[in-house]
């Protein structure tokens, strides 16, 4: 893993991140890694480790640990503070997600990953928490995420649940691609069964009540990605 010059990770230094990991590998190499960003990593190999921790600012959680459950201990964090938790974990079942999920975190990354990627999951579970004030600003672009109100050049635009969800799963980490079996895991639940087209038919009619066809980007065999609104997109296909 190596660090990254991006100048979103700024709001990264000085974060005291936990990392709940068993393999001495992994959890030196996450270490290193966001040291280089001007995080302050610290690593523990056990559940009762990161219980006797003071409050981290993040917390990034294996769940295989040697003496409880990771879901049982991401239970017991919740219960202590508002931290954000990522799981980081080899376990990829949807089964495992959604225990994880409902146990109270915030995010969920399989390994392997691509440390620009936990990064940007970092960062986005930060705007999420409640150290900000819950409004995402993209250009002419405002997404009130507690009253799930979106405005365009200050005017509202009235959008149905998925449509919401959907823009604010990629106003998020705008400039990210974010894949549609991601869009799936954070839009949709578990008890969905029917045509994953339903994802481009929201897309759809989200793209049309934003008034730019190319404000969010389908990039080809990846997913699709929230554009920057001052670019030349006049070649972008949708």
């Amino acid at each position: 893993m190596t660090a990254t010059g991006n100048p979103a990770n700024v709001v990264l230094a000085g974060l005291n991140v936990l990392i709940v990991e068993d393999d001495r590998a992994i959890g030196g190499q996450l270490a290193k890694g966001l040291a280089r960003l001007g995080c302050a990593p610290q690593v523990v190999r056990t559940g009762a480790e990161a219980l006797a921790r003071p409050v981290a600012g993040l917390v990034l959680l294996d769940l295989g640990l040697p003496d409880i459950d990771g879901v049982a201990l991401c239970r017991q964090l919740r219960l202590r503070s508002r931290v954000p938790i990522i799981v980081v974990t080899a376990r990829g079942a949807q089964a495992d997600r959604v225990e994880a999920l409902d146990a109270g975190a915030d995010d969920y990354i399989v390994k392997p990953f691509g440390f620009e990627e936990l990064t940007a999951r970092m960062r986005a579970v930060l705007r999420r928490s409640g150290g900000d004030t819950g409004e995402l600003v993209h250009g002419p672009l405002r997404i009130d995420l507690p009253s799930r109100r979106v405005q365009l050049s200050g005017e509202p635009v009235t959008l149905t649940a998925k449509e919401f969800d959907i823009l604010a799963c990629l106003a998020l980490e705008p400039g990210r691609v974010v894949s549609r079996d991601e869009i799936f895991d954070r839009v949709w639940d578990e008890h969905w069964y029917g045509p994953r087209k339903v994802l481009d038919v929201h897309l759809a009619a989200l793209r049309r009540k934003l008034g730019d066809p190319n404000l969010i980007e389908t990039v080809y065999g990846r997913g699709f990605r929230l554009a920057d609104p001052q670019a030349d997109r006049g070649t972008t296909a949708t």
